[in-house]
């Protein structure tokens, strides 16, 4: 998959691809990047992209015509239909099912808006889809669009060493990620769970389980359907007759 992005700050999201798995999928073939500079669109000497908005406001607004030649001409020269993503704060959000649909989709470009936003002509006859990564602002799409690469870039096969670890991540399953313990096993007289140590598979992973929709029933219990709650109910009442227990159910 070749990942298209059109900003007027290209080597802020270029750099993404030098570390970790995205370089090491970049190095494997698995994966590309197009990362254009929005003002090379422009005709003037000054390479314009932004002009203040009809009715008076705050801010800037960035231009149409330099999007729309981008994203035309990127279109003729690849010879893709290339979706073009709009990375807003007021599109839908972001979620793991996402990065894996677009990750099994075709390629695509992401625009990075800046100032107050794009043309709404952009919005209504160029854009196909807008992403939100949160109910916050930033100062550009850079930053959420270099967040929906990393995502979706995980769920291309053989990016990720140990391809078995996504399967596991938070979301991934539906409830959050379980606490992960590394060596040694007492730190400042903090120890590992036992049964993290005791090689019964079974046990490890029921402890797993249990701590997974435990966590998520504190911080995302919107998360959980009917079955997955009556469980944490079941857990709950367990450990308040029996104790913490760190062995997990059989």
């Amino acid at each position: 998959m070749i990942f298209h992005v059109l900003s007027i700050f290209p080597e802020l999201v270029r750099q993404l691809f030098d570390y970790g798995v995205l370089r090491r999928g970049v190095e494997a073939g698995l994966i590309g990047h197009d990362i254009r500079d929005l003002r090379d669109y422009t005709e003037d000497r000054h390479r314009t992209t932004d002009d203040m908005p009809f009715g008076g406001g705050p801010g800037m607004v960035m231009l149409a015509e330099p999007i729309f030649r981008a994203v035309e001409s990127l279109r003729a020269e690849t010879g893709q239909r290339l979706p073009l993503v709009f990375l807003t704060p007021t599109g839908e959000q972001f979620t793991h099912r996402i990065a894996c649909e677009l990750a099994a989709g075709e390629d695509f470009l992401m625009l990075c808006g800046r100032y107050e936003g794009v043309d709404q002509r952009v919005i209504d006859h160029l854009v196909d889809r807008e992403l939100s990564i949160g109910d916050y602002v930033l100062s550009g799409g850079e930053l959420p669009a270099m967040v929906v690469i990393d995502a979706v870039a995980r769920q291309i096969p053989g990016v990720v060493g140990n391809e078995a670890s996504c399967g596991s991540e938070s979301f991934a399953t539906g409830i959050l990620d379980w606490p992960h313990y590394t060596r040694p096993e007492e730190f400042r007289g903090w120890k590992v769970p036992p049964v993290l140590i005791s090689g019964h598979h079974a046990k490890i992973m029921g402890y797993r389980q249990d701590e997974g929709l435990l966590l998520t029933f504190r911080r995302r219990p919107e998360l959980l359907d009917e079955q997955q709650l009556a469980r944490v109910r079941q857990i709950l009442r367990r450990r308040e007759t029996e104790g913490p227990s760190d062995a997990g159910d059989e």
